[in-house]
């Protein structure tokens, strides 16, 4: 869980972060996203190469040197002179992450059964859900205490302790496995796979950084054909038993196959709104990083109390528990939306606080049940294939929500004036309301009767 805690802590900690590292480093909007997307893609991208390098030579040895390269990776992040190394040190940072991470849910499905196996991806829900609410509050902390006048550097470098103590816990508490069925990496799947996310978001982040030029029209589509491309591959690779980047055959379980994709839709809704709410309290309001983690301190009390209910609730509800999250979800953003509109640029943030309470509400009751409602019918031969592709889809629609609200936000500011601030923030929660809906109808649909 430490593991897990540090690499979602650093997908959501940057977002408090990008005014300060846009001013201090003279970045652009395309660089203030890449910051968030690099990270969010590269670990994407990794993650199920990431679960079968685990199979093959063990899932403890992979998470260990996983977390020594997210360790390294942070101290580079932390000493970036200009954005462009922080770019490139972010998407080295996602890649370490991609290594590390699947090995948790692989460890859980093989050390845990039955109840306690339920437990414990509660446990983990809960655990990525506080390191991205409570991600604001401890990088404007850090931030606004300043240590040694380092500013939003030290959210990076205070990785490098935290790094080095797990790294000598791993091999006296972490136990080892391996499937010892596993098969050679499917190198030509990960390219595929990789190369569409890369265009997909350098499309809609750097595209509309440029003015929308050709290319940035043209990738999308690319990426839908490498898609393409890539499904073709695995279903050959599957059929030769060759072992694909993603196995075709978890596809046949309804519960697997609708609730993944309920899973990219919901974490498009959730990722995008803490880089929004961060820029709206910052920069649109005028508060300081610290200020502005404290206000996310609603959405983590709402997250942790619907955790809580969520784990005695979601034996007697199954998957309608899980299908009213994104609902509640849903409500929170439109009375957020009504509220920042009504009040404009001068009513006091804390009107938000019951709206942030309601949301975080939805979040806790979808994130952690969520994923043990698409892993539950997954057998043990698939295990790390699926947990790699439930990482990938949650890490994934969390930075493509992002690019994709940001193609929204950002040419809703205007001339970015305070009063620009408010109707761009609302104007870019309806694609993330309409998301949520979408989730909710997926959920119910993966569990719904044949006819």
């Amino acid at each position: 869980m430490v593991g897990t805690f540090i690499t979602v802590l650093d997908y959501f900690i940057a977002n408090v972060a990008v005014p300060s590292i846009q001013r201090e480093l003279n970045a652009g909007h395309a660089h203030a996203q890449f910051v968030i997307v690099g990270y969010g893609v590269a670990f994407t991208a990794g993650m199920i190469t990431g679960g079968r390098m685990g199979d093959l030579y063990g899932r403890r040895r992979m998470f260990a040197l996983g977390l020594a390269l997210f360790t390294v990776a942070s101290a580079l992040c932390g000493l970036a002179p200009n954005a462009d190394i922080l770019v490139a040190a972010r998407v080295f940072q996602g890649l370490a992450a991609s290594l590390m991470v699947p090995q948790v849910l692989g460890v859980i499905g093989t050390v845990y059964t039955g109840p306690s196996r339920a437990a414990a991806f509660n446990v983990y829900g809960v655990v990525v859900g506080l390191a991205g609410v409570f991600g604001q509050l401890i990088g404007g902390a850090l931030i606004t205490v300043d240590v040694a006048g380092l500013n939003w550097r030290t959210i990076f470098l205070i990785n490098i302790p935290i790094g080095a103590v797990a790294l000598a816990c791993v091999f006296r508490f972490v136990p080892e496995s391996r499937n010892p069925r596993g098969t050679r990496l499917d190198l030509t799947g990960a390219a595929l796979v990789t190369t569409a996310l890369a265009l997909l978001v350098s499309g809609l982040v750097e595209g509309q950084e440029q003015g929308r030029p050709v290319w940035s029209r043209v990738a999308p589509a690319g990426a839908v054909l490498l898609t393409v491309l890539a499904v073709r591959h695995l279903r050959r690779r599957g059929r030769e038993g060759r072992g694909p980047l993603i196995d075709p055959a978890l596809f046949r379980g309804r519960t697997f196959s609708i609730g993944l994709t309920a899973t990219v839709t919901y974490f498009l809704a959730m990722g995008s709104f803490f880089f929004l709410l961060a820029l709206y309290l910052q920069q649109g309001r005028g508060l300081s990083p610290l200020a502005s983690g404290l206000v996310f301190l609603a959405l983590g009390a709402g997250y942790f109390g619907s955790s809580v209910i969520s784990t005695g609730l979601a034996p007697r509800l199954g998957h309608k528990l899980v299908a009213s999250g994104p609902l509640t979800l849903a409500l929170g953003y439109v009375l957020i939306g009504s509220t920042v509109t009504a009040t404009g640029s001068e009513g006091h943030v804390l009107w938000l606080v019951p709206s942030l309470l309601i949301a975080g509400m939805g979040m806790g009751m979808t994130t952690g049940p969520l994923t043990n409602l698409v892993l539950s019918g997954v057998g043990q031969e698939h295990a790390a294939s699926a947990s790699g592709a439930v990482n990938t889809a949650q890490e994934g629609g969390a930075a493509i929500g992002v690019a994709f609200a940001g193609t929204v936000f950002f040419p809703a500011l205007g001339a970015a004036t305070p009063a620009d601030y408010p109707p761009a923030f609302g104007a870019s929660l309806i694609p993330l309301i309409v998301c949520c809906v979408a989730a909710s109808v997926l959920i119910l649909r993966s569990h719904a009767k044949r006819a």
